[in-house]
């Protein structure tokens, strides 16, 4: 399903991308709005993007991705922003992206309107925060006045002066909506700069490319062509990783031998009836450890803090304790345990080590969890015969489904 969209003509936000490109060209920052033969581009280097094409046949596309506000590319469930999409949309860089989780919006123009395919107007895709200064032309102003101030680092400091960054601005915007933009433009804006010093040779360089000077034209790009099968994701983030969780809660241990006794094993129950919370050497450990992370639940009897102990300092030593005891314990065939409860008294030591399994005495929040990538790190360690059912599920390509357009 399609929506029609509230935005700006493309002439008119090809001009105000490419007056940008062009004022900060023209004080060193090329890469920041810039004009290529691919199209208008924005890149904030800290994550967020986007890219504006004109295309043949009298039309445009909008794409890209804000770091914070893209809450459609890891929507819960999935969202596939390509569906209903025209034939002519550039489908190479969009399907590419799509699959890696980095495209939150895709608007395209066509017959005089803007559309997307639909989803929540509560549902953030970053478009606003990622190109609001091409929005409208209050924002352009606002935004050539901070290529003053923020960017070539002068002060405006009275009235007057600001006005005339304003009237300048003004006359620039209005010179590239004519496709006339001169030197006179820029250094009536950007002369009164110092350190950056205006380059008016590649400022217009710039404007030319974005075609805003006499006699220059915008690039576009040819029509594409939708590719006849894609990947489409089906399971989100989120919903994938429940998957797992939950083929790991049902699963049951494979029968493998118990490690032998360790010099770890007997260090971390000495460790543990020193911290018995009631000093009568019963404690509880209940772990879950991978090659890369590792996490610790209160049990009956968790572990007592010291006085005057900083934060974190009991978390800290049982890491390292727990760490040494999965070292000690593994096995080139059999692999590592996972998730580990440890009992202490005052003359036993009661293990439970789960190498394959997701434990009942292990909460889960349906939220965090072990990582996929960590886990397929494990299973890869393994022997084949000692990887459980579950294994396969960690595979990316589980998310995906094919689609046919």
């Amino acid at each position: 399903m399609r929506t029609d969209v509230d935005l700006p003509a493309p002439g008119l936000l090809w001009t105000r991308w490419a007056t940008l490109s062009a004022a900060l060209t023209g004080i060193g920052h090329a890469d920041v709005w810039f004009v290529d033969d691919r199209g208008a581009h924005h890149d904030d280097h800290g994550g967020s993007w986007a890219r504006f094409a004109l295309v043949d046949g009298a039309r445009a596309v909008l794409f890209g991705y804000d770091r914070d506000h893209s809450a459609t590319a890891a929507a819960d469930p999935p969202i596939d922003l390509l569906t209903g999409a025209p034939e002519w949309l550039p489908w190479g860089d969009l399907t590419a992206l799509a699959e890696a989780d980095r495209l939150g919006f895709v608007l395209w123009h066509a017959e005089g309107r803007w559309s997307r395919t639909r989803y929540s107007d509560g549902l953030g895709d970053g478009l606003v925060q990622t190109v609001r200064p091409v929005l409208s032309n209050e924002n352009t102003l606002q935004e050539l006045a901070e290529v003053i101030t923020e960017w070539g680092q002068h002060d405006l400091g009275t009235p007057a002066e600001r006005d005339a960054v304003r009237s300048a601005s003004e006359d620039l915007l209005t010179a590239a909506i004519r496709g006339e933009v001169t030197a006179a433009a820029f250094e009536r804006l950007l002369g009164r700069l110092a350190e950056p010093a205006l380059d008016l040779r590649a400022a217009l360089f710039a404007a030319g490319r974005g075609g805003i000077t006499a006699g220059t034209r915008p690039p576009r790009i040819p029509a594409g062509e939708r590719p006849p099968m894609r990947r489409v994701r089906r399971l989100s983030q989120g919903e994938h990783d429940r998957m797992v969780w939950a083929a790991m809660q049902g699963a049951n241990e494979l029968n493998r031998p118990e490690p032998p006794e360790t010099a770890e094993l007997s260090s971390l129950a000495a460790w543990m009836r020193d911290r018995s919370p009631q000093q009568d050497g019963r404690c509880t450990v209940l772990a879950y450890a991978d090659p890369t992370s590792l996490s610790v639940q209160p049990g009956n009897y968790p572990p007592a803090d010291r006085p005057g102990e900083r934060r974190f300092g009991a978390f800290r030593e049982v890491s390292d304790l727990l760490r040494s005891l999965r070292r000690a314990e593994s096995d080139p065939r059999y692999g590592r345990w996972l998730f580990l409860r440890v009992q202490t008294t005052p003359t036993e030591i009661l293990v439970e080590r789960r190498y394959d399994s997701w434990p009942k005495w292990w909460a889960d929040d349906g939220v965090s969890g072990p990582w996929r990538t960590n886990l397929q790190e494990e299973m890869d360690g393994r022997a084949a015969q000692w990887r459980p059912e579950w294994t396969r599920l960690l595979d990316p390509e589980v998310a995906y489904k094919p689609a046919g357009q």
